[in-house]
Order: structure tokens, then sequence, then C-alpha cells
């Protein structure tokens, strides 16, 4: 009978502890390995159990080699990307998307200004931002390592990441809407990036009371169009459904069987909107009363031909497909889901969605060909008060599956079973979608929330690994205040009973949902070619600075400072401007080799850039303030790292003196007069200038 390759690593281990110890295996006599402490005594000193050392070995990653996978995982009110490399569960790179990140110099330059300037909204610019679901990019339903995509709970922002270099290139958001949570979904092909609202409002941003919550608030998803070729959203050719203010929550696209089709979840038929200070019962109890809610099942593909074909409005400049269009060509439809529901899952294959009740123990599987037979025969259980026909529960479901207590979010593996996470009994069921029957349960630590495994929301699981993304800590690392920090627990797929491998503390925010690839599916590009490369837009800078034509300039638009880096200057390495100057400092990075990354920091005038290698960077300010600046590398990038510095000199404006106006005077001991004392920097006055000495008397000749 074959061991498990763990099994076998451990017993070469065990042999290696006794040798290693100075005695032989077979006989415990002295052995010739010369001292040290073996892995059992270094076992024993630790207390770790075998268990222990195996789930040490299969994280274990030597200096040098590289995870199998990446994780993308969201940073919540952090607002980025936390990139994690399994399975040594080793973080790898924050990605500065919603928010300015200074490490990367995210939101200091004017290329990165200006993604985030397209996030605004109502005016205002955002610094913070609350990121929820990230999606890869797909073909034919299978991750494809191109692009990344993520909504912005708080603020209702989309931003598109290009994975050839972890760069946020395009944030997007419609004033349509004020909120969302199912954001970003993606369509099998990546045709559409789907954002849906959590919170409704008066479609377009006018006040209304909130009592006329079912009048007038609305939902709605945004079908945001990609457009692969450019990399980025085209707003112009993006549209969004409206849909009653039923509190939508998450989303998933079909896929091969169910393609053209998307799922939607709701909490609220109630059409609670609180007001516990009135008189109204608050949302928490307000949106529990029913024992059933909503799964919105959209045909998005008859959606996109109602838009082409004009049956639109149009509000705050986006395309919107009215409710009663939706409803009355058979766009929408509606399906009873128990209670207050949470996660809406496709199967692999396209045929089953799996929704888990926050408030029911049971996981809901709902058949695609039974819905969409139903839909084709136009048999309805009725319309809701929105005039959206409703399909019949019971002729809806394949089944249901007693998980436990709070079933959230489903993922699959590659052997046609379910993992379920079950929030308040703080453990993940694994299933089967075939027999609907649960095989065995993993303890987590604690309140688990989203789940993830290797490709488990494609057309092709990897199975594998699974993540359990906690919610709370409590007690499982140091303490460090009372702020704790999230615990991703890394999951052996591969044993039976399922393996805990790893604690992984992530204080960077609360990371809500995660998508795992696998690492060969990525390309990066370690260095920008040709050098002056723009990162936003993928070409070489307007203003990008060859070696040896570095210069300053003044124009009419102000000083213009053209600059290179290389290990380990500034060229130029001094700038003098006059106070109140307009400067533009273009710098490119020379350097072409991998790692050879500069900064370029600029004391007191907040400005802080990140250059990697080949990169251009422009950045615009005013020289509002005299002095002398200190400008520096931030990056160590060679033993005279600290020489690559200069200065930026700042020469004070002097006023202007206006003939016109007299100039104050007290008397001089003479008989004349003298300019009046300045007040001095402590509070008296400086001395008045002392008069100059009469001229001596010239002689008669």
């Amino acid at each position: 009978m074959s061991l498990p390759w763990h099994r076998w690593l451990l017993a070469g281990l065990t042999t290696l502890a006794a040798c290693s110890s100075g005695t032989t295996p077979q006989t415990g006599e002295p052995g010739s390995s010369g001292g040290g402490a073996g892995l059992q005594e270094l076992m024993k000193a630790r207390g770790l159990t075998e268990a222990d050392v195996s789930a040490a070995l299969k994280t274990y990653t030597p200096t040098g080699k590289h995870d199998e996978y990446y994780i993308f995982a969201s940073g919540g009110h952090g607002g980025q990307v936390i990139v994690v490399g399994v399975p040594s569960m080793r973080i790898l790179k924050y990605i500065g998307v919603f928010t300015p990140e200074p490490w990367q110099g995210y939101g200091f330059d004017n290329q990165t200004k200006g993604v985030l300037a397209g996030g605004r909204r109502h005016g205002h610019d955002l610094t913070w931002a609350d990121t929820h679901h990230p999606a890869l990019s797909e073909t034919g339903g299978d991750y494809d390592g191109q692009y990344l995509f993520i909504g912005d709970k708080a603020d209702a922002r989309v931003a598109v990441i290009d994975l050839k270099d972890f760069v946020t290139k395009q944030i997007v958001t419609t004033q349509v809407i004020e909120s969302d949570h199912g954001a970003a979904f993606v369509t099998p092909n990546t045709e559409y990036v789907i954002e849906v609202t959590q919170y409704p409002a008066p479609l377009g941003g006018e006040y209304v009371d909130v009592k006329q919550f079912k009048e007038k608030y609305r939902g709605g998803a945004v079908f945001w169009k990609f457009d692969r070729t450019k990399g980025r959203i085209d707003p112009e050719r993006s549209f969004m459904l409206e849909f009653p203010p039923y509190v939508q929550d998450l989303a998933d696209a079909g896929k091969l069987v169910s393609d053209g089709y998307c799922f939607f979840n709701s909490i609220n038929t109630e059409m609670a909107y609180g007001g516990n200070a009135e008189g109204n019962p608050p949302m928490e109890s307000g949106f529990s009363q029913n024992d059933m809610d909503y799964l919105h099942v959209v045909n998005w593909k008859k959606a996109e031909e109602l838009v082409a074909a004009g049956k639109t409005k149009t509000i705050k400049g986006m395309k919107v497909l009215s409710l009663e269009v939706a409803a009355a060509e058979g766009v929408l439809h509606f399906v009873p889901e128990p209670k207050s529901p949470h996660g809406v899952d496709v199967t692999p294959d396209g045929e089953d969605i799996v929704v888990g009740g926050k408030l029911d123990t049971h996981g809901t599987v709902y058949s695609f060909s039974k819905m969409k037979a139903l839909i084709d025969a136009k048999k309805y259980d009725g319309k809701d008060p929105f005039g959206v026909p409703l399909l019949s529960f019971k002729d809806s479901i394949r089944g249901q599956v007693d998980l436990g207590l709070g079933p959230l979010h489903t993922q699959y593996d590659d052997k046609g079973f379910a993992y379920t996470s079950l929030f308040l009994e703080s453990a993940t069921a694994k299933w089967s979608v075939k027999d609907l029957k649960v095989i065995e349960k993993i303890p987590s630590s604690y309140n688990v929330g989203h789940i993830v495994t290797a490709e488990g929301d494609t057309v092709k699981p990897d199975g594998r690994f699974l993540v359990n993304m906690n919610k709370w800590a409590l007690d499982r690392f140091a303490p460090v205040g009372p702020l704790l920090p999230q615990n991703f627990q890394l999951v052996d797929l591969t044993t039976s009973p399922m393996q805990l491998l790893y604690d992984m503390p992530i204080p960077l925010g609360e990371p809500h949902y995660a998508q795992m690839i696998k690492a060969d599916k990525l390309k990066p590009e370690m260095i920008y070619k040709p050098v002056g490369t723009d990162p936003i837009t993928g070409v070489r800078g307007e203003f990008a600075v060859d070696g040896g034509k570095e210069r300053i300039e003044r124009t009419a638009d102000g000083v213009h400072v053209y600059m290179t880096a290389i290990r380990s200057h500034f060229t130029p390495d001094i700038i003098r401007v006059k106070q109140g100057e307009t400067v533009h400092i273009h710098v490119t990075n020379l350097e072409q080799a991998d790692d050879a990354t500069h900064g370029f920091a600029l004391n007191s005038y907040n400005i802080n850039l990140s250059l990697e290698p080949g990169e251009h960077a422009d950045v615009t300010f005013k020289a509002d303030a005299a002095g002398v600046f200190p400008m520096y590398c931030t990056e160590f990038c060679s033993a005279l790292h600290l020489e690559m510095a200069g200065y930026f000199l700042v020469e004070p404006q002097v006023a202007a003196v206006d003939p016109t106006v007299p100039v104050p005077t007290v008397p001089a001991p003479d008989g004349g007069a003298v300019p009046a004392p300045t007040p001095a920097p402590d509070g008296g006055t400086a001395p008045a200038p002392t008069p100059a000495p009469a001229p001596a008397p010239v002689p008669n000749p």
C-alpha cells in the first residue's frame, strides 16, 4: 500500500532526525553525523506534532523557489488588492487601486492622479475605499491571467488592473447608483464586468425622502463593457439594468450551458429601510421577516439586444434598461430563495446555482435547465409587486443539502465536491454536488466568511487548496491591541480528512473575496520597454527623457525639468526656480536591469514617485514655499544610494514697490527722517536703521 508523499517525507525526516541526533535509526547506536539538534528534539522543544511537521512541509517554499499559485484578495477598507503566494502564504505585493499608496508612488504623479480622478463622485476626491470582490479576466470561463477587476462598495466604483505589471489602469463610476456589493464579476469571455448595487437609492442621485422607498428607490446591475484590445472599460458601450429596491447582494455569471445568464441575490423583499428612532424596526430585523427573498435570473444577452435596439432611457449619461421593459421582454425573472441569502455560486458545468442563506441551514441547489424550461414555457407562479414574473421554487431547484449554521459562500474542486463556509458554525463543509450530502467539515478560526479554492469558480477547478477567509482572529496571533488582523487559513484538500496547514494574519483591512490562479498563467513584465514608458498608457511618455538630453526649460506654462535617474544620481540634481512658479518635473528611470527601481522624493512638497526600470513619470506642482528642499532616491538602489540626492531651490519672491505709496518714517537725530522700524520675529521691533553720517564739509579753494 502506497503512502502519501508527505508520509514518505516524514519517514525520511524521522531517519534524518535520528541521524542528526547522533544515533542510527535501526539500532539507536551512536551515529556518524556530528551533533546538532535533531528534528525530533526540535519537535519536542517546540511542542510540535507529526501533523504540524506535515503542514510545514506542504507550505515551506525554499529561498529562490516560486509559489504555484497567486491569490488576489480584496484589501477591504484599505482600498487595495493583496497578492499572496500559495502554498507559502507570503504576501507578494499590495496593488494600489482606489487610494493613494506611497510605496508605489500611486496617486502622487500626474499619471496615477489621473486614474484616481476617474473615480471622483459628486465633486469629491475620495481617499478611502472598501474593496470587496476581485474578478480575474476569463476566456471560455477559465482564468486567462490578463486582467483583474475589483469593486469599491463604499462609492460604487470599479477598477481595471493590468496583470502585465500589476498596475491599476482605470477607475470608472456612474452617478446613477450610490453603492455596490456584487462587484466585480465577469461574464465567461469578459465581455462585461458586472457591478450590482447594494443599498437602493433614487437613480441619478436626486433627493427623495426614504419614506418613498418602494416608489422611488431602486437597485440595479451595471454591465460595464470591457474592450480587451484597449484593456479598458468603455462607458459608452455599457448599460444598467434596473432592479426593485430589494437590496441586491452578490452575483455570478453563468457558464457553458448557462452562458448568457447571470444570477443575483437579494435580501430585502420586505422593502424595509430602518428608522429605529422613528418607530420602525432596524434594518437587521426589518430585512429578516420573510421566509423567502428573490434570486434574480437575468438574460444579459437579451438585455444587450434591447439596449442595441434603443429601448433604454438615459440617466446621468448611462443607458438604463427600465424595470418595466426588463420584465415585459423576458430579461428578468425572480425565484424565491431562503432566507437572507448571501452567496450565489455557479457550478463548473454551469448547470447548478448554489445559494447559501445566512438564516437558513441549507444550501439550495437551483437547476438552470429547470428554470430555463419554466421561462421558455412562460410557466409562472405570478408576479412580484413590480410586474416581474415569478418561477416556482419547488420546480426550480434540484434539491437542498443540510450544511450547518450560517452558510455563505461556495467554491468547487475538480472531483465533484463543493465547499461552503459556515459563518455561525466557524467551519467549512465539504459536500457532494451530485449526491447533495456532506462529506466532512473542518473548523475555522473564526467566523469564516468568503472562501477560495484553486481556480474554484471556473469551468476547470484545480482543487488542491482552500483558504478560509476568517473575519475574526481572536487568539490566533500575538496580541497587538484591540484591533486584530483577519486570518487566512490554508487548507489541504488532497487529504482525507482535510488538513489545516497555515494561519496567515492580514492586518491591512478586512478582505472579502479572493481568487486563486495558477502562477504559470501570468506573464508579468519585469522591465518597462522602451525606456521612458508611461505605465498607464503603455507607450513612451510624451515628456520621456533620454540620457544626455536632460535640461531645464522655462515656457509659458512654467518651469519644465527633464530629469533622468540612474545609479546613483539624478540629472540635473539642482533645480532653481522662483517662488510662485509652476514646476513640471519629468523623470525617466534609465535602468534596464530587473529590480533596479528608483524613488524620487521632494521634501515638504508631498512628492514621492516610484520609478521601476524604464518607467517615466511626470509631476506638476506650484513652488509656493520659498527655501531649500532636499530631494533624494527613496529606494536603496546601490552602495551609493544615500548620495543619490540633490536640491530644489526656491528663490523668495521679491515684493514689488509701489512708488505712489509713501514709506512710513520716524524723526532722525539730525532733524531728518528715517524709515519706521519693522516688526521683529520675536514680536518686538527691529532697531531702526542707523542714519548715514553727514558728509564732511568741503573747504573752499
